[in-house]
C-alpha cells in the first residue's frame, strides 16, 4: 500500500515539476515599457481623425474681406439659403468626423445670439433675428454622427472693452461659457494669439480661459500655439516639418510668439509634453469665401495631405460657405475628387499580398505576440512588431510573391500609445535605398522620388530610436496621381 501511495506521489510531483517548467518556458512576454510622455485618450482619438474641417463664415463672407473692421452693420448678414445639413454632408463625404466653426472672428460678429453683445445674428435680418448658426450646425452634425469644434477669436474689433484687460477678459469668458455650456459636447476649442495693433499691450488670460474650458468640457482638446492638447504647426500652408515630433516643451511656447514657429513645426525629441501638431490650410487662397477665388487643384491638396497627415499631423482643411449659406459646388466637387483620390491610393495595401514577412528579431521569440505579422492587421495602435532589446539597426522585411511588388508609396506607423520613438529610418527595395527619413509617429508617408518601383524584397531599417521601436502598421501603396518631376 505504501509503495502504491509513494508511486502516485512521485508521479504527481514529477507532473507538477514538468508543468511548472512548461509554464516557465511558455511565459507570455510583456509589452515594453512606454516612452514618456504619452497621449491622452482624447488626443489619440483626435489623431485618428486625420482630416478635419474648418468653416470660416460671418460678415466677411458678405463684405468680400478676410479681416472685418468691427463696424459692419449686422443687417448685411443674410444667408437666405443657409443649410448646415449640406455643410455636414459635404464633410461626411470627404471622410471628416469633426468640423470647427468660426463662432466669432476678429470683427466680433457672433454667429449665435450672445446675450453679451448686440453685434450678432440677433441683429440681422436672417430668420428675423431668431437664427443661430452654431445651434443649426450642432443639430446637423449630431444627426450625422459628426463632432463639433468652435473658434472664438481673442481679438474683437467691435467690442469697446477690447484693450481693457480685466473688462475684456470677463467679456470673453462670458461668451466662452455660453458656447461651452449651451451646445452640448464640443470636441475641440480653437485659440490663436491674434491681437489688434490699436491695443498692442492687451493681455489675454489664457490660463483662466483654459481652466474654464476644461471645467465645462473635460474631454475637449484645446488648440493653440501652446496647447495644452494640440499645437499649431507654425504656418498656414498645411505643411509640417519633415521631422515632426508629437512631443515638445510647453514651457518654451508662448501664444502669438512668431519666433517659435520653427520649433512648433518640428517638435522636440526631448519634449516633456505630448502636444501633436495640427496643420491648418484653406481649400481656397482665402479663409472666407470670395466669388473671385476657386478651390486648389487636386494635386495641391494631395501635396498638403502627404505633408500633414503623412508627417504625423492632423489636417484641418478650411471650406468656407458662400453668401447663400452653402458650400459652393466647385468646392464640393473638389472635395469628392480629394476623397476619391485618398481612397484610391490607400484602400489597397499591396503588402497584404506578400509571400513572407520577417524581422531582425522579435520580443519574446516566436509566438510571443509581438511578431512582424502584426504590422499587416487592422489595428494601427495596439498591436505591433516589437524587436528584441536592441533599439537601433533593427529591420522588418516584406517579401513579395513571384510577381513581385509594384508601388510608389510606403506607409509606416508607430504604436504611439506607448510613445513616439523612431528618430531615423531607411527603406530598401531589393537592397537599393529608395527613401529615408527621421520621425514616423502616428503615420509617415513616403512618396518615392524615384517613381514606381518593382521589387521582391522591401526592407525598412530603424537606424536610430529613443527606445525599442514599435511598428504597428506598414503599407505599400500605388498612387496613380504621383508623377515626380525628376522622373521621365
Amino acid at each position: 500500500m505504501f509503495k502504491l501511495w509513494f508511486s502516485l506521489f512521485l508521479t504527481t510531483l514529477i507532473f507538477q515539476v514538468q508543468k511548472f517548467a512548461v509554464c516557465e518556458r511558455e511565459q507570455i512576454p510583456t509589452p515594453p515599457l512606454p516612452v514618456l510622455p504619452l497621449p491622452s485618450y482624447s488626443q489619440l482619438k483626435w489623431q485618428q481623425r486625420e482630416l478635419i474641417m474648418f468653416f470660416h463664415f460671418g460678415v466677411n463672407t458678405f463684405t468680400d474681406s478676410e479681416w472685418g473692421t468691427g463696424n459692419e452693420n449686422p443687417a448685411i448678414f443674410n444667408p437666405v439659403g443657409l443649410d448646415t445639413n449640406q455643410w455636414v454632408s459635404t464633410a461626411v463625404e470627404a471622410g471628416v468626423s469633426l468640423v470647427i466653426l468660426t463662432a466669432k472672428h476678429h470683427d466680433g460678429f457672433c454667429l449665435w445670439p450672445s446675450k453679451y453683445t448686440d453685434h450678432s445674428v440677433a441683429g440681422s435680418p436672417w430668420k428675423n433675428g431668431h437664427g443661430d448658426v452654431v445651434q443649426e450646425l450642432v443639430n446637423a452634425a449630431k444627426a450625422r454622427g459628426v463632432d463639433v469644434g468652435l473658434y472664438l477669436s481673442p481679438w474683437d474689433r467691435h467690442d469697446r472693452r477690447y484693450g481693457h484687460d480685466l473688462q475684456y477678459n470677463e467679456y470673453y469668458l462670458a461668451q466662452l461659457h455660453e458656447l461651452l455650456s449651451r451646445y452640448g459636447d464640443v470636441r475641440e476649442i480653437w485659440f490663436d494669439g491674434a491681437k489688434g495693433s490699436n491695443a498692442p499691450n492687451m493681455s489675454y488670460y489664457f490660463t483662466d480661459w483654459f481652466a474654464m474650458v476644461k471645467e465645462l468640457q473635460s474631454s475637449i482638446n484645446v488648440f493653440s500655439d501652446a496647447g495644452p492638447d494640440v499645437r499649431w504647426v507654425g504656418n498656414e500652408k498645411g505643411f509640417a516639418g519633415s521631422t515632426c515630433w508629437s512631443t515638445i516643451n510647453r514651457s518654451s511656447l508662448s501664444i502669438g510668439d512668431g519666433s517659435i514657429v520653427g520649433y512648433l513645426n518640428t517638435g522636440d525629441p526631448k519634449g516633456t509634453d505630448w502636444l501633436p501638431a495640427e496643420c491648418d490650410v484653406s481649400i481656397r487662397k482665402g479663409w472666407f469665401w470670395h466669388k473671385s477665388q476657386s478651390p486648389k487643384k487636386l494635386s495641391d491638396l494631395l501635396d498638403i495631405y502627404y505633408n500633414s497627415v503623412g508627417r504625423n499631423c492632423v489636417l484641418l482643411l478650411n471650406v468656407p460657405p458662400n453668401t447663400t449659406g452653402l458650400i459652393s459646388e466647385s468646392d464640393v466637387q473638389r472635395l469628392k475628387e480629394f476623397r476619391n483620390a485618398i481612397d484610391t491610393i490607400f484602400s489597397t495595401n499591396l503588402a497584404e499580398n506578400c509571400f513572407l514577412i520577417r524581422a531582425s528579431s522579435q520580443r519574446g521569440g516566436k509566438g510571443g505576440g509581438f511578431g512582424p505579422e502584426n504590422v499587416l492587421d487592422s489595428d494601427h495602435l495596439w498591436t505591433y512588431w516589437a524587436p528584441g532589446d536592441h533599439q537601433d539597426d533593427q529591420w522588418i522585411e516584406i517579401i513579395g510573391t513571384d510577381g513581385g511588388l509594384r508601388f510608389n508609396v510606403v506607409r509606416i506607423q508607430e504604436a504611439i500609445g506607448l510613445g513616439q520613438r523612431i528618430k531615423r529610418h531607411e527603406i530598401y527595395v531589393d537592397g537599393k535605398l529608395v527613401a529615408k527619413g527621421s520621425t514616423v509617429g502616428y503615420k509617415k508617408l513616403h512618396r518615392l522620388e524615384s517613381g514606381v518601383v518593382h521589387g521582391h524584397v522591401v526592407r525598412i531599417k530603424i537606424k536610430e530610436s529613443k527606445a525599442v521601436p514599435l511598428i504597428s502598421s506598414i503599407g505599400l501603396h500605388f498612387d496613380p496621381y504621383w508623377h515626380p518631376k525628376n522622373v521621365q
